[in-house]
């Protein structure tokens, strides 16, 4: 089999133009990527376009590509909700550009994967991949509550940290701040964020991948908790939001493969 080809793909959206990048393959299965914050298609250091090089050389085919205002695409840059009209037409150039594709995945981290809950299935996706999906609407600059709660417990546990403490070595303000966004009326619970990302991933078939020590990963898994959800979750030993090691990377990857399989 010869190196896969990769082609640049320019197609509408409500009058903007949107760049993708297609890693072309023979497989009947397709991933389409979703880039997450204000990232561009290729991912933090390339991660993304890394990842498409690599199943398209096992006969994936891989789409990914910049929703408007972002990267080569025109328009202006709504965020991941505003995201629905972007979604629905990179899965229309997808399959247009691989009509043999038989079933279309959707990937994304982060707001990526909260935008493929509450889009993927007016997009047409048979099934999602999500990493620490975001749920939570915040209300300050501090972690998600679930997020504080496990740090603290972690430092509880650490002989060091009761020393640190007893030689002043800690930011009482922070700590503070901490405490009462433990113990305030969770505003985490129950939002209306929250409640679009479960019916969404209720409606299709999604598997959920968490690095198990990252802020947004936790503050899902106690909000799946809370729900009682059922879906599939695989969890990566890492604290790494983006699985940027070498290790991170190589658990993602299989996580992935087994989802496509």
């Amino acid at each position: 089999m010869g190196a896969p080809v990769r082609r640049l793909i320019a197609f509408p959206c409500e009058g903007e133009t949107l760049v993708g990048s297609l890693d072309g393959a023979g497989g009947s299965t397709g991933l389409l990527i979703v880039s997450g914050g204000n990232e561009i298609r290729c991912g933090a250091h390339r991660g993304m376009a890394a990842l498409a090089n690599r199943l398209a050389a096992e006969g994936v085919p891989v789409f990914r590509f910049d929703r408007r205002g972002i990267g080569d695409s025109t328009g202006e840059n709504g965020g991941f909700e505003t995201s629905a009209a972007d979604l629905m037409a990179a899965a229309a150039a997808f399959r247009a550009q691989c009509p043999t594709l038989t079933r279309l995945v959707g990937f994304g981290n982060c707001d990526a994967a909260s935008a493929l809950a509450l889009f993927g299935n007016a997009a047409g996706l048979d099934q999602l991949v999500l990493t620490n999906p975001w749920v939570i609407e915040p209300a300050d600059d501090l972690p998600p509550a679930a997020a504080i709660r496990a740090r603290y417990a972690e430092r509880l546990r650490d002989p060091h940290a009761w020393l640190q403490m007893l030689r002043g070595g800690v930011d009482f303000a922070k700590l503070t701040g901490g405490l009462r966004k433990i113990f305030q009326m969770d505003s985490e619970q129950g939002g209306a964020l929250e409640q679009a990302v479960f019916a969404g991933l209720a409606s299709l078939d999604a598997v959920v991948i968490l690095a198990e020590r990252d802020a947004t990963a936790i503050a899902f898994h106690a909000a799946a908790r809370r729900r009682r959800y059922a879906g599939a979750v695989v969890t990566i030993d890492t604290a790494s939001h983006s699985f940027a090691g070498s290790r991170d990377k190589a658990a993602l990857y299989d996580a992935i493969r087994a989802a496509l399989n």
